[in-house]
């Protein structure tokens, strides 16, 4: 199942609005089949995985990091496909939330006389597929905020410097991040500070996560990088009512109006909107006000942070906007997941802390 989750893994960023799940067949101690979902979500992991076994998975068992589908979709169900193997029994980390499913892929299995486990690294599989089950259960994606800066938590220096505060490995990990989620998520004073392109670059992806902005009144240039090439890859607008984005549509970004609240795109009328068109992970690059609006909303569940061996001083921009904590029983906690050194700067990632 350990190899079944890391197989899965390879399809973060690249199969939604599908789950990314892995699949291993195994018969007489051997591994006979392998697979993972596809590229824009077909074909699932039990099809590839039983394809690579054949003939040899009758009497085989079946590893697999999500309740086999058992609805018609634009594929037959898995669940049928698994049974018309002949295969003998099927291991489960997670059944799958979904009402088409919920259970049902289960069933089919049971009422084949297959022998059926569920429950299989359990917990690895709820974290691996979070955005999936967020998006079912809560109507919302998985959102990751990625935060960098000096070891004072500065941004940039009073004369708004920037370029580069962390190093080259940095910045490549970045991109990597990118790669892992189905979204990345900025705020209109990054795209007018920066002009980022938000691309993923150098690491030979063909499926470039959508990019999303949230603007109230999108007063962006529409020479920025994003307008541009919002043909080639998506641009998704998240703003307020009356927005001016005629010049975007035009460029081939979509509008997605959105609720408003304070002046500002309310962070989750924005997720919720994103999670309606399939989106299950989002990673947001901030600015400020964007990082600070959805950590007093509860709406982060993982925190990154670059933190170079520079210092600033109070005079630099902060990488958080006010948050208006006034103690701190109120402020956002979260747990340490991991520290690692990249280049010469450390990334520390945490995790948020489960509900009391």
């Amino acid at each position: 199942m350990a190899l079944a989750l890391s197989l899965g893994r390879r399809g973060w960023g690249r199969v939604w609005p599908n789950p990314a799940v892995g699949c291993v067949i195994v018969k007489d101690g051997k591994i006979i089949g392998r697979g993972w979902t596809a590229d824009g979500g077909r074909p699932h992991a039990e099809t590839r995985a039983l394809a690579q076994a054949g003939a040899a998975a009758e009497g085989a068992t079946a590893y697999v990091t999500l309740e086999p589908c058992a609805h018609h979709g634009q594929t037959p169900p898995c669940a049928q496909s698994l049974i018309d193997a002949k295969i003998a029994r099927v291991v489960v980390a997670l059944s799958d939330p979904d009402p088409r499913v919920d259970g049902g892929g289960l069933r089919m299995l049971q009422d084949a006389g297959i022998d059926v486990t569920v429950g299989v690294c359990a917990d690895a599989a709820a974290r691996d597929h979070a955005g999936f089950l967020l998006r079912v259960r809560e109507g919302r994606p998985f959102v990751t905020l990625k935060l960098a800066g000096t070891l004072d938590g500065r941004i940039a220096t009073a004369t708004g410097e920037s370029k580069w505060i962390t190093g080259k490995a940095a910045r490549r990990a970045v991109h990597a991040m990118r790669a892992r989620h189905d979204a990345v998520m900025v705020g209109a004073g990054t795209v007018r500070a920066d002009d980022p392109s938000l691309t993923v670059r150098d690491m030979g992806i063909t499926r470039q996560p959508v990019r999303v902005v949230l603007s109230r009144s999108m007063k962006i240039p529409v020479g920025s990088q994003l307008a541009r090439t919002a043909a080639k890859v998506p641009v998704w607008l998240c703003h307020g009512a009356g927005a001016n984005v005629a010049s975007w549509v035009e460029n081939g970004a979509v509008s997605l109006p959105c609720e408003t609240v304070s002046g500002q795109v309310a962070p989750l009328s924005a997720l919720k909107m994103l999670a309606e068109r399939g989106i299950t992970r989002v990673f947001c690059e901030g600015g400020g006000m964007l990082a600070a609006s959805l950590l007093n909303a509860d709406l982060v569940d993982e925190l990154v942070v670059f933190s170079a061996g520079a210092t600033i001083g109070a005079e630099g921009t902060p990488m958080l906007a006010a948050m208006g904590v006034d103690g701190l029983a109120h402020a956002p906690r979260f747990t340490l997941s991991s520290v690692a050194t990249v280049g010469g700067d450390i990334c520390h990632t945490w995790r948020r802390l489960p509900a009391p």
